[in-house]
């Protein structure tokens, strides 16, 4: 069982960027999935999980409206797509997966991959 964040890279502020969280092992239309971030010297963040049941959407209060979380069953994936990209958005970002998921937004989480860096230059 492997989950891994992919799509980070350096990019300018007001830009995108479109995270991906693909899993090998078990399927992820079967999970609650859900991004987060550290950023350097701050605590881990939750940004924004799809569930398992209807892929009903939560995002943190920072994530509305620039970021939109969605799956695609067919390649096992969900993605992050962020939109107006910010230098306070730099950070190392997770996903995470698991089959309840209710408290995904305190980390309650049973598979974590490794994360992707994400850097916003102003």
């Amino acid at each position: 069982v492997q989950l891994q964040a992919s799509g980070g890279g350096l990019v300018q502020a007001g830009e995108s960027l479109r995270l991906s969280c693909s899993a090998s092992g078990f399927t992820l239309a079967d999970n609650s999935v859900a991004w987060y971030r550290q950023a350097p010297g701050e605590e881990r963040e939750a940004i924004s999980c799809i569930m398992n049941k209807e892929s009903i959407t939560y995002y943190a209060d920072f994530a509305k409206g620039r970021f939109t979380i969605s799956r695609d069953n067919a390649m096992n994936t969900v993605y992050l797509q962020m939109d107006n990209l910010k230098p306070d958005d730099t950070a190392v970002y997770y996903c995470a997966a698991d089959q309840d998921g209710v408290n995904w937004y305190f980390f309650v989480m049973k598979y974590w991959g490794k994360g992707t860096q994400v850097t916003v230059s102003s």
